[in-house]
């Protein structure tokens, strides 16, 4: 592997080799037609034969996270809402201190879920009762100041700068007042953080961002995919009238936009040494945080 490979979930191409064959030996999945599908997060692998996705947690994951995830989401399955759905097995399964977890797949169109398509089940989430397991309190604040602390890809005045803006959003945020009930939220609600099911429906997926907070922090996430990827303002407007209420329009919306865009960007900063690739994406990001740009277009990372 080349100094410019994205290393998938951290892990290198052996070693997330030897923990999916492991895993999957002790859930009884053959590995031999093995295709890792996404691995910029968690390494996320696709067994065809099987007919199963793995996710192995990003690595140093701890695994009482991923467990809380499994609770939560077989919660939301009694409950009848619409999620992904996790294999009939016992996990998650733990292999030298990496959790994997193992997903039914479910094949995808070409075209992406959109926008509006997300209304539906997030409206459904966040008007959800409060589930009896302890999911954490939403904090993108806290978020960015770890993110902060494990750049190593930007210089010095990069990070200073990045630090005072978020000292300035922290307090920004502390005179915003919510309009939505506190609940259940996603955390990252987005076009590939859901997954057609067929007849129309839309399924959630993707929960390790699941918290308790305020939904407007979902809403302003779908608003910033629509803006930033090239999805366009009646993308977004289409999701808003079908979820009954448009964030855009709340007092707070700014403060929030600006909070959820610069915690991606210091996330994917973080994560710059596993996807090297990434790097001049995240440094034209932070010149138009100089900028104060608002509708310039990012990449996908």
């Amino acid at each position: 592997m080349t100094d410019t490979t994205p290393a998938p979930g951290g892990f290198d191409e052996a070693e997330m080799r030897r923990v999916l064959d492991r895993g999957c030996s002790i859930v009884g999945l053959n590995t031999a037609d093995a295709r890792l599908l996404r691995g910029h997060t968690n390494a996320v692998v696709h067994l065809n034969a099987e007919n199963v996705v793995v996710k192995i947690a990003r690595k140093g994951s701890p695994i009482d996270h991923v467990t809380r995830t499994v609770r939560f989401v077989r919660w939301l399955t009694e409950a009848g809402f619409p999620t992904a759905p996790l294999h009939p097995v016992d996990q998650p399964v733990v292999v030298d201190q990496h959790a994997i977890t193992f997903w039914t797949y479910l094949p995808q169109p070409n075209h992406p879920v959109a926008a509006a398509q997300l209304a539906k089940p997030l409206y459904a989430l966040h008007t959800l009762p409060t589930p009896p397991i302890d999911l954490p309190a939403h904090d993108n604040i806290a978020a960015i100041h770890r993110s902060l602390t494990a750049i190593t890809c930007l210089p010095d005045q990069e990070i200073l700068f990045l630090t005072e803006l978020t000292d300035r959003l922290k307090s920004d945020l502390s005179e915003v007042e919510f309009a939505l009930p506190h609940g259940v939220i996603q955390g990252d609600p987005q076009h590939r953080n859901a997954l057609h099911a067929g007849a129309g429906e839309t399924l959630l997926c993707d929960w390790d961002t699941a918290a308790i907070g305020q939904p407007e922090w979902d809403l302003v996430t779908v608003e910033v995919h629509c803006r930033r990827f090239g999805h366009g303002q009646a993308h977004y407007a289409a999701f808003a009238d079908a979820y009954g209420w448009d964030v855009t329009r709340w007092s707070g919306y700014r403060t929030l936009t600006a909070i959820r865009e610069l915690r991606m960007i210091t996330t994917n900063a973080r994560k710059v040494h596993h996807n090297p690739n990434s790097l001049n994406e995240v440094r034209q990001r932070v010149e138009g945080l100089h900028r104060q740009e608002w509708q310039s277009r990012w990449n996908i990372l």
